[in-house]
């Protein structure tokens, strides 16, 4: 009897998990009909996994994800997410639960919603989960996704239920070679649902991405394309600004897509000083996408970045995704504009978003603030370059990442890597990236934070294969860190390429409140002075179009072990973690006035 019921259960589950599937990113989630699954999850911790795999580590139907409760006193059951804790997603769980700060693992989350049909289609969306996750709906499996930093979502229509349902999440943080990012990097592995879990509502055909920016042939010229979720002709899509007193009723051809050329004669360019985005909205059956979003170009000249056809220098800084005031993952708009104004104070017009795609709130909040973007994809340090399977993975965080956010006038910089080891093979691996990012937007720039390795003495020479795959030449240097002060003012620097230069990380660690001479390594008179000597130093360099140095605050990393100045952080932030600014930041702030 029990081995019917197995089965019985088993053919259940595959039947019904072909009615889910996973579909592409939907475009513009935050303006679509949602509703919201954010708020308090329960969750179990699940060291051994025990809720996944049975006794020889094989994937059991018995699993957490049945939410099974006793149906008769002599029933075993040794799980009750019921009676389990809660925990607030989005969120991580480090800093919600003292026994999870160092924990890599398995942690289950349930969340019980009403739902009922509107005779549409509802999708599944998760914002991010770190790192690996597996979805199930009422029981049955609707999704598997592997990358902690991009969304990803399901139609989940025919797993819903007309009236309670369950979704329940198995989420893993792991380190594993084959990962992107790999098993090691500088920053905490926050593991957990990380961002918003939300309900979309959408008809059985809709628009499921567009692009609006400015056409190659003109400032005054908005070129349009939109794609539909399926290949479906005679869709008709109305396009409206009605600032710039536009409107345009297109039909889909048989590969669900349509494409316009508008004129817009009084177009105001987006800017830093002037943030200017345009009320636009999208009409199709009975949706209406509403967005914002401003126009301008970017390119470069020989050794200049050409913002709206006039050169820019980048006074730039790096940042983490992790919340001022204490912090764990970040993950509103509120967090974002409290790190994004310590950027402004430094007078930066520019950010450098390390080392990972962040939240679209904090997209959205700098392209508002007038803050231009570098978004970064996690190929950090030592990938496996060779593994097919990891180039996929890469490429799919490439493609979410720039599905997200290719309307957001802000980001100019898709960034492919930070700090990899040259070979062959990491040749291939990120000029295929670098040739799949131009052929999903040609509208950006592709770049990426190279490593300077041939040095003689006080001369430095880049030299990269990947040169000719970029339009900025970017690499990080720590003279006065990991080399003496001293040789910053005898440093000559060689960048043999006839392209823009950013020095996308320099600088060196402080604790704040920690005062000595300026020798005196952990003081803030040593990063003060480190900053001095260095900014001095790159001045020289030829073609030098913008600086981000490392790092705007100070950030959790397990890999900063010493007791009393480090305690797990990352002290190279010019403000603490608890936003108190250090003297370096004035040295900055003071050098980019000037510029």
């Amino acid at each position: 009897m029990k081995k019917l019921i197995t089965l019985g259960c088993l053919w259940c589950i595959a039947t019904v998990a072909a009615a889910a599937e996973m579909v592409p990113q939907v475009a513009n989630v935050l303006n679509r009909q949602i509703t919201s699954l954010c708020g308090e999850w329960h969750y179990i911790i699940d060291v051994q996994e025990e809720g996944y795999y049975d006794y020889r580590m094989k994937p059991t139907p018995w699993g957490f994800f049945r939410n099974a409760k006793p149906q008769k006193p002599e029933d075993l059951i040794e799980y009750d997410f019921d009676k389990a804790a809660t925990m607030k997603v989005p969120g991580d769980w480090n800093t919600q639960d003292e026994k999870l700060f160092f924990y890599e693992g398995t942690v289950w989350f349930k969340k019980s919603f009403t739902h009922h049909p509107n005779g549409g289609h509802t999708l599944l969306y998760f914002g991010a989960v770190n790192y690996e996750a597996h979805v199930y709906v009422n029981g049955t499996l609707a999704g598997h996704h592997v990358g902690g930093f991009t969304p990803f979502n399901m139609d989940v229509t025919d797993l819903l239920l007309d009236g309670e349902n369950v979704v329940i999440v198995k989420v893993d943080n792991k380190r594993r070679a084959e990962n992107v990012p790999t098993q090691i990097f500088d920053w905490w592995n926050y593991g957990g649902i990380t961002r918003d879990v939300l309900l979309i509502e959408v008809d059985p055909v809709y628009i499921e991405n567009y692009k609006l920016c400015l056409s190659k042939q003109g400032q005054r010229e908005i070129s349009f394309q939109a794609r539909l979720n399926k290949a479906e002709a005679g869709q008709v899509i109305t396009l409206s600004i009605p600032e710039l007193k536009l409107k345009q009723t297109l039909t889909t051809d048989n590969e669900g897509t349509a494409s316009a050329t508008l004129k817009a004669k009084k177009l105001q360019l987006w800017s830093p000083d002037n943030p200017k985005r345009y009320h636009v909205e999208l009409d199709m059956g009975s949706e209406t996408i509403i967005d914002s979003i401003g126009f301008r170009t970017i390119e470069t000249q020989g050794k200049q970045i050409l913002l709206n056809g006039q050169p820019i220098y980048l006074k730039g800084i790096s940042m983490h995704e992790e919340k001022p005031f204490g912090g764990g993952r970040a993950n509103s708009t509120a967090d974002a504009h409290t790190l994004l104004s310590w950027a402004k104070e430094l007078g930066c017009n520019f950010v450098r978003l390390a080392h990972y795609p962040h939240n679209e709130y904090a997209i959205r909040e700098a392209e508002k603030m007038g803050i231009l973007v570098w978004s970064e994809l996690p190929c950090y340090w030592t990938i496996a370059w060779t593994n097919p399977d990891t180039y996929a993975n890469a490429e799919q965080q490439l493609t979410d990442m720039i599905s997200r956010d290719q309307n957001r006038a802000n980001i100019i910089i898709w960034s492919i890597a930070n700090e990899t080891p040259h070979s062959a093979e990491r040749d291939l691996f990120l000029s295929r990236l670098a040739t799949k990012a131009r052929s999903l937007d040609d509208t950006r720039l592709i770049s990426m934070a190279m490593e300077v390795t041939s040095a003689s003495n006080y001369k430095n020479r880049l030299q990269d294969n990947m040169n000719e795959y970029v339009d900025v030449v970017s690499f990080n240097q720590y003279i006065g860190w990991y080399r003496d002060v001293n040789d910053a003012p005898k440093m000559q620097w060689e960048i043999p390429y006839d392209k823009p230069v950013i020095i996308s990380e320099f600088g060196g660690g402080a604790k704040y409140g920690l005062h000595g001479p300026k020798n005196q390594r952990w003081t803030e008179e040593f990063q003060e002075n480190l900053y001095r000597q260095n900014l001095e130093m790159i001045e020289k360099i030829e073609g030098l179009s913008g600086t981000t140095p490392w790092v705007l605050k100070d950030f959790r990393s397990p890999r900063r072990v010493l007791n009393g100045i480090q305690d797990y952080y990352n002290r190279k932030g010019l403000f603490s973690d608890n936003g108190e600014k250090k003297k370096a930041f004035y040295v900055l702030r003071d050098w980019y006035e000037k510029r």
